[in-house]
């Protein structure tokens, strides 16, 4: 973690203004505004339910998702017109909660594939999947099975770190990036998230509920995020704050305490807003990050 951070060295820009959305007819989020440039780590965190999530899938596009007022936009452009594939292409990436596997098709042929997308030179492809695997500390054998298939949780997280290394975005939305990593595996996806930032003018949303993340992915803004607004912004004392208070003693018992369900699912497994269309096993969603959220309601 050496070197001194420029942000907006390479001059690119994530704005989010006003930015509502919800899903069948609940609202998430009511207002958030952030701005990110090239090279700054900006950390939402917040309580169980509080729209982390969602604001990364809304600015990704994830389907099923309304938008109700506000705009996104990347170096001006209009970030919620465009498909999720012309925002990977713009140079926005997902590092997803839940790793989706894809059988059939292995990391090479992905990365080639998003590579010449871009209208890019894909030749190089291959030896940068060995070199990032090398940085992470990745089994290279695990790089000839299809995308994300019979890996572990912290092999999934590495294998989605991987792939950012390779394509090089502007800006990483890394939602709980944290979630399921042992300590060795977290320092060696946030050190690349880190590096990147210095190496390439990486700009980072890191969603997260916990402070230990910031612990090797060091945070120039931080953002707490509760009943879909961003509450109170500063810097990395914040997140100390946080951890030594938590939510209720820093926000109080109203806006710690956890949002309400959103109108989607059923049963003891019933999803949160904070991902209304279910983690693994439950429905719907099934846990696929882009599955049709709405499909048998």
């Amino acid at each position: 973690m050496s070197g001194v951070r420029t942000p907006g060295s390479s001059g690119h820009v994530l704005e989010v203004r006003g930015l509502r959305a919800g899903v069948a007819g609940r609202e998430i989020l009511r207002g958030v505004d952030l701005t990110l440039h090239s090279g700054e780590v900006h950390a939402v965190m917040g309580p169980n339910g509080s729209g982390k999530s969602t604001l990364a899938h809304v600015i990704m596009g994830r389907p099923g998702y309304e938008v109700l007022g506000g705009s996104v936009t990347l170096d001006g452009a209009d970030v919620l017109a465009m498909t999720p594939w012309q925002r990977a292409h713009a140079g926005l990436f997902l590092a997803l909660q839940y790793p989706t596997e894809v059988p059939g098709v292995s990391l090479q042929d992905l990365l080639e594939s998003a590579v010449r997308a871009t209208g890019h030179d894909a030749g190089d492809v291959a030896a940068a999947i060995r070199a990032e695997a090398e940085r992470l500390a990745l089994d290279p054998q695990l790089l000839d099975r299809p995308v994300n298939v019979d890996l572990s949780g912290g092999e999934k997280k590495k294998n989605e770190t991987l792939q950012l290394g390779v394509l090089r975005p502007a800006f990483a939305l890394l939602d709980e990036l944290d979630s399921g990593l042992d300590i060795d595996a977290l320092r060696a996806c946030a050190r690349r998230v880190e590096a990147a930032t210095e190496e390439s003018g990486l700009g980072v949303l890191a969603i997260t509920h916990y402070p230990r993340l910031l612990h090797e992915l060091r945070a120039d803004h931080v953002h707490v995020l509760a009943k879909g607004a961003i509450v109170r912004s500063g810097g990395p004392d914040l997140a100390r704050e946080l951890d030594e208070n938590g939510y209720v003693g820093l926000l109080g018992p109203d806006l710690a305490g956890e949002s309400e369900t959103a109108a989607v699912g059923a049963g003891p497994a019933r999803p949160t807003i904070d991902d209304p269309f279910g983690g693994p096993g439950t429905s719907p969603g099934g846990g696929d990050p882009f599955a049709d959220p709405l499909a048998g309601l």
